[in-house]
């Protein structure tokens, strides 16, 4: 801990003023950093939003307030956002994905107006974990750019019903882990797993230890039988909005055409947002890279086999200690 960290510290709980000192020496300590003189140069606009107080106080909480942690994970996330370029990502890019309605963008919000993204496994299209991750960061951080100005953080709602093992392996589990809690920290408020089957708890316990506890300790289960989880649902959404698959009353289905009109949309709201006059021109390939991904294919077919086989293996074993117990 460095020593401002440890005297801020002594007399208890960070004040605003204390937090605003924390948040400036990471800003200045990112700003001496060379590697990053590129993106300021190419995209100010981009790296002036991502290191505004908010986005710096992020990295803040999820390290602890400790700012050598936090400065580590926060170059980190640039350095991933430079390569990656999320922002670049378009819904031409990532519509395949998107087809089945694996994970989409709510119409309802909860109480607090958070984004709901709604993710349903058993619709699962496709076995390309990078194609699933491109799309996940694509839904991030569209739901980034719907939320109200007073939140900073979404929901996410997963429908077990019809799922199976098949829908969900644990490389793309632990990508998602990754992606949710290094680039973009703090941006969960809750998942929800709802009616989980109980085969779903052997896997469960082999991903677990991929979540930092501050992220475990926001997964939820819920259970449409359950009088005791069932209140976190009415407490947390106006039941008269939220989907009938969650237990609302709204009656709400997924439509590919009005999603995918809604997210180009976004994509030009975001194109503003990001300073750029206009969207970058549509590719003929539907499935053309707006990125270069950090992924190599051969690195990650070997990856998948690998991690199949672990599947399999762990899983067993958890499912019969289960059944022992």
């Amino acid at each position: 801990m460095n020593p401002q960290q440890k005297k801020l510290n002594s007399n208890g709980p960070l004040t605003l003023e204390d937090q605003h000192k924390l948040i400036i020496e990471v800003r200045e300590a990112i700003n001496k950093n060379k590697s990053f003189e590129k993106m300021k140069e190419n995209s100010p606009n981009e790296f002036s939003r991502y290191c505004s107080d908010a986005s710096i106080s992020r990295y803040l909480r999820a390290r602890n307030w400790n700012v050598k942690k936090a400065v580590k994970m926060f170059e980190a996330s640039l350095t991933w956002r430079m390569a990656y370029k999320p922002e670049e990502i378009l819904w031409e890019h990532v519509a395949a994905e998107a087809e089945t309605g694996k994970i989409y963008r709510s119409s309802c919000k909860d109480k607090n107006g958070r984004v709901v993204l709604v993710l349903t496994p058993r619709f699962q299209n496709s076995k390309s974990v990078r194609a699933q991750v491109k799309y996940l960061v694509y839904c991030m951080e569209n739901a980034i750019l719907n939320l109200p100005p007073d939140q900073e953080q979404m929901i996410w709602l997963i429908d077990f019903h019809g799922f199976n093992l098949s829908n969900i392996s644990i490389k793309s589990t632990k990508e998602t882990a990754f992606v949710l809690q290094e680039q973009y920290p703090e941006r969960l408020g809750l998942a929800i797993l709802y009616n989980p089957p109980k085969f779903f708890e052997p896997f469960y316990k082999v991903v677990k230890p991929f979540l930092e506890p501050k992220t475990a300790n926001k997964v939820k289960f819920v259970y449409s039988d359950d009088p005791n989880t069932k209140t976190i649902m009415e407490n947390l959404f106006c039941m008269d909005e939220l989907e009938s698959a969650f237990g609302g009353k709204h009656e709400e289905h997924f439509d590919i055409k009005k999603y995918a009109e809604k997210m180009k949309e976004d994509d030009a709201k975001r194109a503003v947002l990001y300073g750029r006059e206009s969207c970058p021109e549509p590719s003929s390939n539907t499935n053309a890279e707006p990125n270069p991904d950090p992924i190599p294919d051969n690195e990650e077919a070997t990856d998948t086999n690998a991690v199949k086989e672990v599947d399999e293996e762990e899983i067993s074993m958890e499912t019969r200690k289960t059944d022992d117990g």
